[in-house]
C-alpha cells in the first residue's frame, strides 16, 4: 500500500519539551486519528510536517518527496485547519473564495459556494460577526476547495455541535473515497475517531505510544476485570497496564481471544479509544 505520508525517527527539542523519535507512515485512501493529552507532542508533530517549525532531526517525506527539499510542490496539495487558525475578521467568505483564486491554481470558486450553502454560512458576513463554530466550518471548507490529497486537522471538530460534526465526518469520508487522498487528525473526540479512523497514533510525553489500525484497536484489545488474586496469576508480558480500583483490578490487554486461551477469566470487556488512553497512562506495569 503507497503512503501518502511518513514520518521517520522525528526529533525536537524544546527547554522543557521534547519529541523522541516520532514514527508513523499515513497510506493513501486512509484516515488516521492522532490521540493524546494536552501537550502531548500532537501539534507539535503537525507543525513538524507543515513546515511551520523547522531544525528537527528525522525525515518526513509527503507524496514521496522530502518535506524540507520541495516545500512549495508539495504545499498546493495540502489542506490545513490548526487550532490556532485564524482568517482576518475583517474579511467574509465571498472576500475568501476572490482571494484564494490567486492563491491556489486548483481553487474550486463553485464548491466553496456550494459548502458555504450547505453549512448555512452567510457569504457576505464579517468574520468576526460569525460564531466560533462558523469560523471553523469556514476554515474546513476553505481547506477543501482547492482539491488537495491530505487534509491535515488539528483539532478541527472541537468547537462543533453533534451536528455539524457529523456533518463534516460525512464530508471527509467522501473526501478518501477515490483511494488517493488522505487525512491526518488530530481530535480529543475519541468517539467520533471510533466511527470513521482508519488508524490510531497514540503519542504521550513526545513519544508514541502505539500507531495501529482502528478496528484492531476495538477488536482485539480489551480489559479484564478481576480479584486480586487473579491479578496475581497473569504474567507481566500478558497485559500493558493496569488499574486497581475499590473492588477490583483493571487489566489492557493485547489480544482477548489469546489472553482466553491461557488463562480462565472469562469478565474481558471491550475497550474504547478512551480506555486505552487512560489506563496506558495513568495504569502501572
Amino acid at each position: 500500500m503507497d503512503n501518502i505520508l511518513e514520518v521517520n525517527n522525528l526529533y525536537k527539542k524544546y527547554d522543557s519539551f521534547e519529541l523522541k523519535n516520532i514514527s508513523f507512515s499515513l497510506p493513501k485512501g486512509m484516515i488516521m486519528g492522532l490521540i493524546g493529552e494536552n501537550g502531548a507532542g500532537k501539534t507539535t508533530t503537525i507543525k513538524a510536517i507543515l513546515n511551520i517549525i523547522n531544525k528537527y532531526e528525522g525525515e518526513i517525506k509527503i507524496f514521496n518527496l522530502d518535506n524540507n527539499k520541495n516545500e512549495d510542490k508539495i504545499k498546493k496539495d495540502i489542506g490545513v485547519v490548526l487550532d490556532d487558525m485564524f482568517f482576518p475578521e475583517i474579511l467574509t467568505p465571498n472576500d475568501i473564495n476572490n482571494s484564494m483564486k490567486s492563491i491556489y491554481k486548483n481553487w474550486d470558486f463553485n464548491m466553496f459556494n456550494d459548502y458555504l450553502k450547505k453549512f448555512s454560512l452567510p457569504s457576505n458576513k464579517q468574520i468576526k460577526k460569525l460564531s466560533k463554530g462558523m469560523r471553523k466550518k469556514l476554515e474546513i471548507i476553505t481547506a477543501l476547495s482547492h482539491h488537495p490529497k491530505l487534509l491535515i486537522l488539528d483539532e478541527a471538530t472541537s468547537s462543533l455541535d453533534p451536528i455539524a460534526r457529523r456533518e463534516v465526518l460525512d464530508i471527509f469520508q467522501e473526501f478518501i473515497q477515490n483511494e488517493e487522498c488522505s487525512i491526518l487528525i488530530s481530535s480529543h473526540i475519541t468517539t467520533d475517531l471510533e466511527h470513521f479512523a482508519d488508524y490510531i497514533t497514540f503519542i504521550n510525553d513526545g513519544k508514541i505510544l502505539l500507531s495501529k489500525t482502528c478496528d484492531e484497536l476495538l477488536e482485539q484489545y480489551g480489559i479484564v476485570k478481576c480479584t486480586k488474586n487473579e491479578f496475581k496469576k497473569i504474567d507481566k508480558k500478558d497485559y500493558l497496564k493496569y488499574q486497581k480500583t475499590k473492588y477490583e483490578y483493571q487489566v489492557l490487554i493485547e489480544n482477548k481471544k489469546e489472553f482466553r486461551k491461557k488463562y480462565n477469566i472469562n469478565n474481558i470487556d471491550r475497550t474504547t479509544l478512551e480506555d486505552i488512553m487512560i489506563l496506558m497512562i495513568k495504569g502501572e506495569k
